[in-house]
C-alpha cells in the first residue's frame, strides 16, 4: 500500500515536471529569428523625429524602420518590448544580449565594426546647422567663424566643426538640444550642429514648424545602421526587411512622416554594404 502512494506521488510530480517543461517552450528564441513571444529592442528616447518616448508610445523614423524590420523577422508591435540605448550603452547593451538589435540613429564607424555588427546602412545623414527660417547669413562652414555655435554638453558635433572648419566660431554650451532650440530661438544663439536627420526632427515638432529650416552643409556622412551582436545571424535577415522596405516604398513614407514638415532634403535610400567615407 505504501509503495503504491509512493509511486502515485512519483507520478503526480513527473507530470508537473513535463507541464513546466512545456510551457518553457514558450520563451523568446534565443536568435530572435522569428515566431517567440517577443523581441527587444534599443531605441533614443529623446530624439523627436528619429526615436522617442511620448505618452502615446513610441515615434520616430528609427522606431518605423524597426517596427517595419520586427514584422519582416515575425513579430507584431504589440511583441515588441522598446529599450531606451544611449549613445554611450549601444556596444555594451549588444554584448550582453539586453537586446537583440538597435536602432538609434547608429552611424557606422570602424571603430564601432570591431565590436558590434552592422545591418544596412538605411540612412545616410550629414552633420548640418539648424539655423532661424529667416536667417540668411550661414550659407557655408565658414560662415559659422562669426556665429555662435550650440554646443551640446556631452556631444562632440559643435566642437568638431570649430576644430575642423569654422576655428573662430563661439561655442554656447547648453545642456540639451531643446535647450539649444530655445537658445536659437530667442536669438541667444545663431545656430545648432548635430546629424540634419535629428535636426530635421526637433524642426518638425508642431511647436517649431517654420520657425527654423537646415542649412545644407554636409559636413560628414553619418552611415545609420542597424547593430547586432558580433556574428549574429539576425545580420543577414534585417538587411533583406531593409532592401523590401525600399523596394516597396514603406521607407519613402517613413521620411516624409517624420521629417518632411521640416523640408529635410534626404539622400535616397542607400543600398545595403554602401557606407559612405
Amino acid at each position: 500500500m505504501k509503495l503504491r502512494k509512493v509511486t502515485a506521488a512519483s507520478a503526480v510530480l513527473v507530470a508537473l515536471s513535463v507541464a513546466a517543461t512545456a510551457c518553457g517552450g514558450d520563451k523568446k528564441d534565443d536568435d530572435s529569428s522569428g515566431g517567440g513571444k517577443k523581441i527587444t529592442i534599443g531605441i533614443k528616447f529623446d530624439q523627436p523625429g528619429i526615436g522617442q518616448k511620448t505618452p502615446q508610445g513610441y515615434a520616430g523614423f528609427d522606431v518605423d524602420v524597426a517596427t517595419y524590420v520586427a514584422k519582416k523577422l515575425g513579430y507584431s508591435a504589440d511583441q515588441i518590448e522598446w529599450k531606451e540605448s544611449k549613445s554611450a550603452d549601444r556596444e555594451t547593451m549588444l554584448k550582453r544580449g539586453d537586446v537583440d538589435f538597435i536602432a538609434a540613429s547608429y552611424s557606422i564607424t570602424p571603430e564601432r565594426q570591431k565590436l558590434v555588427d552592422f545591418a544596412g546602412p538605411y540612412l545616410l545623414a550629414h552633420q548640418d546647422v539648424l539655423v532661424r527660417a529667416d536667417d540668411h547669413s550661414i550659407k557655408t562652414a565658414a560662415d559659422l567663424n562669426k556665429a555662435r555655435l550650440c554646443s551640446v554638453t556631452g556631444s562632440t558635433s559643435a566642437q568638431n566643426v570649430k576644430d575642423r572648419l569654422a576655428p573662430k566660431a563661439q561655442l554656447q554650451k547648453y545642456p540639451t538640444y531643446s535647450a539649444c532650440l530655445g537658445g536659437l530661438q530667442n536669438k541667444a544663439i545663431d545656430a545648432l550642429t548635430t546629424d540634419d536627420s535629428i535636426l530635421a526632427g526637433y524642426a518638425s515638432q508642431s511647436q517649431f514648424r517654420g520657425k527654423f529650416k537646415l542649412g545644407g552643409l554636409k559636413m560628414t556622412n553619418e552611415n545609420y545602421g542597424i547593430g547586432v551582436k558580433k556574428g549574429s545571424d539576425l545580420k543577414a535577415k534585417i538587411n533583406k526587411a531593409l532592401e523590401d522596405m525600399v523596394a516597396d516604398k514603406s521607407w519613402d513614407k517613413a521620411v516624409e512622416k517624420n521629417f518632411g514638415p521640416a523640408n529635410y532634403k534626404n539622400e535616397p535610400a542607400p543600398k545595403i554594404g554602401d557606407v559612405k567615407s
